[in-house]
């Protein structure tokens, strides 16, 4: 066959590879093609290829080929100099005719070849002026190339590589800002200078994104987190110092933001929101900083005068962030020197105000706007000289736009009373990010903003109130847009008391109104549990409204009954008796508790509001003093009494049941504050029971829903017990409750439940948490035998479950099946090994092969998983390499290694060594620190 022929075969090839629908007919063309970019010998095809092939396709995948083979860095020099040579004539020669994507993909392989060749020969060095020399030329196209080629090599050494250590990464991108990148703005720069007339957007468009390429390069070594909505300061070196002085540089971006294609002013905005992000200290002088701040603020005074191009959502979006960095990179004193500030203030005081009227379409933008006078706001305490702010005026117009607005949404938008993502009541991010800011703007005239939403607050809790002595046959679109209005209203609140500060009245001015708006809350958790509203528990805007009382319980706890605030806030408590009757924390704890208790009782479906719930009774049972003063309160010792399924019935829905073990874990942290062990096996009383009628059920029974699902919710809240327990006392009581009686139990379940992996792996979490020695729990009487006792019995468990577990075939989910069950065992064996409480040598002196058993046991399950499977499973990984550490590091010996079979051994080795080679740096210090390899090098 000719190589025409062949060629031809290859473009039909091609032709599957990126167009074909086929899924098959892609993977087989790609399984023939590969050769291309793994084989080097197949350089000189790709070659033939780019000089003969007719199709832009085939092109395509000789150019992707070489890139790939040249990022693996093992070509020779001279190889990498002729392709980089061939490839730069290439495109002078064929370059305006390619098709847009073949050209993309030559360039980059030239800017790539570049990169890794940096320190290796000057002559790599030469793009840079190749790339001028296609400047020069008369021809359009060569023009649009050569800036291409300088946008690319940009792109290219300010990105790391995976195939390129990180340090010469850094090294060679250092070495390229302080030589070329200077020139090459100056030359994105020129060129928007001289394609501002008539040309096509294209041409607009790569000497703009060149700038922003420029601007957005790593120029100290700690890269922006483009995830991120924020970012830092941009450190421009100071040889950027005269050109950034320059009046035209920035307002060559303004002019290019009025063009109409959106994508060139987006990125013209883009531009300037780095330029107002520069390093102070690139100003050596003051005028020249508060003249760049003037152009810049002029700037947008224009855009905020016109309104052009703010329809379009990319640009009102990076308009928004562009206000958004006056702040965060200028001081208040310093925007009140630039002559026009006052109108520059007015115009955005307006424009956030219609923003916040436009919540559906500019919600994610307000961020930066009201980030803004957020810090306006608190820099005023700072501000010298007579100058005014102005921000008296403008501040708190702003801030009832913005509460108002929230309650509009609701009527608006948000009346069905069905789940929606995009509501930010639902959405904990969302709101966070639109509240975030708020509390500073309403402290800053606390009294006129407090009243402002009494006045809002008064009218809806009457109205709720009044619905709450209705037949609950009223209208539950009304109802539903009530509960979301007051429930943006206890999320204002609840942020307002989130931040104490005092900016423009006294403390206790501040205590004051924080009271008053508390009290509307508190006396909101008494409608909401009573009359029909008792009765709309699985009501979707019910939970939006409990979820946002919660958040504002949460807030208020820790500004005024957290250990530290109780005691100090004297004006608030008296102004709370007054309201509501709360003379002091006490009193108000109870109400708080009152609120979990009835949410736990009540919301038997919804496992985010019991979520919300148990995270704040954790909050209030970990505090030294407010755990304390729970344990006087007659709600707290209800639910300590009688934490049964009929009076909680969350403990019976199998969509809450991960909550089971946090709710006995602050139960067990609350009956642990008091010595005595009467106490501790009353509350266990409702526990035993269970275990008991699991105990008398038949082996047949153990496979029934009921049985299986009694048995793992006991595993779960003994699991909460057990973490619950962090000292030598209170970890007694709770191994004398197991041992011996319940342990038959355990055993019975996984011997008869190994391939229910719902069961076991609750069980062997359970065992997990009861073996680990934190806070020197297990430390038992030097006579005392409970330490080898409890390993046997951790040896019956995980030699019943491994030898199983063994035999059982894969599923079709097997990490769920398998892979789980295994690395919870090898957690719970490796902290028994490494414990500290018992002493191993006892068994092998008595014959007793507990140990011995486990062991083995373990290394065959380790054994059964193939090392590509380890590696893929993060959770496994970490288990399997801790389990080697301790097992190299205290149980075994040479001969135990030397006795051990040759596919053993290798096995041991191999995932050693790829524990060291793997991306994980935990793992491949674990397998450095643990002391493996010196072991192994003993034994070899």
């Amino acid at each position: 066959m000719s190589s025409m022929e062949s060629l031809a075969q290859l473009e039909v090839l091609c032709e599957k590879l990126y167009n074909s629908r086929d899924s098959a007919e892609r993977a087989h063309a790609e399984s023939t093609l590969k050769c291309f970019s793994e084989n080097s010998d197949y350089i000189s095809q790709c070659q033939y290829i780019l000089d003969n092939a007719s199709t832009p396709y085939a092109l395509m995948l000789a150019s992707t080929s070489l890139v790939k083979q040249v990022s693996d860095r093992s070509l020779s020099l001279q190889l990498r100099l002729d392709i980089r040579n061939y490839v730069m004539n290439y495109l002078a020669a064929r370059g305006p005719k390619l098709q847009n994507f073949v050209t993309i993909s030559l360039i980059q392989l030239a800017c790539r070849i570049t990169k890794f060749g940096w320190f290796d020969d000057d002559r790599f060095r030469e793009i840079f002026k190749e790339a001028t020399d296609f400047l020069a030329l008369a021809s359009q196209d060569h023009y649009l190339i050569g800036l291409k080629i300088l946008n690319f090599l940009v792109m290219e050494m300010n990105q790391a590589n995976s195939a390129m250590p990180l340090t010469l990464h850094r090294k060679i991108a250092t070495s390229f800002k302080d030589q070329f990148l200077l020139q090459i703005f100056q030359i994105s720069l020129t060129s928007l200078h001289q394609l501002k007339s008539e040309v096509p957007d294209e041409l607009r468009r790569v000497p703009i994104s060149l700038a922003l390429r420029c601007l957005s390069f790593d120029f100290v070594g700690s890269p922006v987190d483009e995830s991120s909505e924020e970012f830092g300061t941009v450190q421009l070196p100071a040889s950027w110092r005269p050109l950034l002085q320059d009046p035209s540089t920035v307002q060559i971006f303004f002019d290019y933001y009025k063009v109409n294609d959106t994508s060139v002013s987006k990125e013209a905005l883009e531009c300037l929101v780095r330029l107002a992000s520069v390093r102070r200290s690139l100003f050596v002088e003051d005028p020249a900083r508060s003249q760049f701040l003037s152009h810049l603020m002029s700037g947008t005074r224009e855009i905020l005068q016109t309104g052009q191009g703010l329809a379009d959502h990319g640009n009102y979006h990076e308009f928004c962030r562009l206000l958004g960095r006056f702040k965060v990179n200028y001081q208040l004193s310093e925007l009140l020197n630039v002559e026009f500030y006052g109108e520059w203030l007015g115009l955005v005081a307006e424009f956030t105000t219609k923003s916040l009227l436009s919540w559906q379409w500019a919600s994610n933008s307000v961020y930066y706007l009201l980030s803004l006078w957020s810090r306006l706001v608190t820099s005023v305490p700072y501000l010298k000289g007579d100058t005014p702010s102005l921000l008296d005026e403008t501040v708190p117009k702003i801030t009832e736009g913005f509460i108002t607005s929230r309650i509009n949404s609701v009527q608006a938008s948000f009346a069905d009373n069905s789940p929606d993502p995009d509501n930010p009541l639902e959405n904990a991010e969302s709101l966070q990010d639109q509240l975030e800011s708020l509390p500073y703007l309403c402290r800053f005239k606390y009294e006129s903003c407090s009243l402002f939403i009494i006045n809002i607050m008064e009218p809806l809790l009457q109205a709720y109130t009044a619905r709450s002595r209705l037949p609950a046959s009223g209208d539950a679109a009304e109802l539903s847009v009530i509960e979301g209005q007051i429930a943006w209203m206890v999320h204002i609140i609840a942020a307002i008391l989130k931040i104490r500060q005092t900016v423009g009245c006294s403390q206790d001015s501040q205590e004051l109104f924080d009271a008053e708006l508390a009290a509307r809350v508190l006396q909101l958790i008494n409608i909401t549990d009573t009359g029909v509203h008792a009765q709309r528990y699985q009501e979707i805007s019910k939970q939006r409204l409990d979820r946002a009382i919660l958040i504002f319980v949460q807030n208020f706890r820790r500004s005024y009954v957290g250990d530290q605030a109780m005691h100090a806030s004297k004006q608030l408590y008296a102004r709370l008796s007054e309201l509501l009757g709360l003379t002091d924390h006490l009193v108000l704890l109870n109400v708080i508790v009152g609120k979990i208790a009835t949410n736990l009782k009540c919301y038997a479906e919804c496992e985010d509001v019991i979520d919300h719930t148990l995270s704040l009774f954790q909050e209030l049972a970990s505090g030294y003093m407010t755990g304390k003063l729970l344990l006087k309160l007659e709600s707290t010792k209800f639910i300590i009494a009688n934490h049964s399924r009929e009076n909680f019935p969350f403990l019976e829905e199998y969509r809450c049941v991960r909550s089971r073990t946090n709710f006995y874990y602050i139960l067990g942290c609350l009956v642990f504050m008091e010595d005595g062990p009467v106490k501790f096996r009353s509350f266990m009383e409702p526990l035993l029971q269970v275990a008991v009628n699991l105990e008398a059920s038949a082996d047949a029974a153990f496979r029934t829903d009921v049985v299986k699902y009694a048995f793992t919710g006991l595993m779960r809240d003994l699991r909460g017990i057990a973490m619950a327990t962090n000292s030598r006392r209170t970890y007694g009581l709770l191994f004398d409750w197991l041992y011996p009686s319940r342990m038959p139990l355990l055993l019975r379940a996984i011997s008869l439940l190994t391939d229910e992996p719902e069961v076991t792996t609750p069980l062997l979490k359970f065992m997990s948490e009861f073996v680990l020695n934190k806070a020197q729990r297990l430390t038992f009487d030097s006579s005392s035998p409970n330490g080898i006792l409890l390993f046997r019995e951790i040896s019956k468990l995980i030699v019943a479950y491994g030898s199983r577990i063994l035999l059982l075939p894969n599923g079709t989910n097997i990490y769920r099946s398998k892979y789980k069950g295994i690395w919870i065992s090898l957690t719970v064996l490796s902290r028994a090994l490494c414990g500290n409480y018992v002493n191993f040598g006892v068994f092998e002196l008595y014959g007793d092969r507990a140990l011995a058993d486990a062991l083995d046991i373990s290394l065959k399950m380790t054994l059964s998983i193939p090392l590509s499977d380890i590696l893929t499973f993060k959770k496994l990984s970490k288990a399997y390499y801790g389990y080697m550490e301790v097992l190299f590091n205290n149980h075994i010996t040479i001969n135990s290694v030397l006795n051990l079979d040759t596919s053993t051994f290798v096995h041991i080795v191999t995932s050693l060594e790829s524990g060291l080679k793997g991306l994980d740096t935990g793992i491949s210090t674990q397998v450095c620190h643990y002391g493996s390899l010196y072991h192994l090098e003993m034994f070899l």
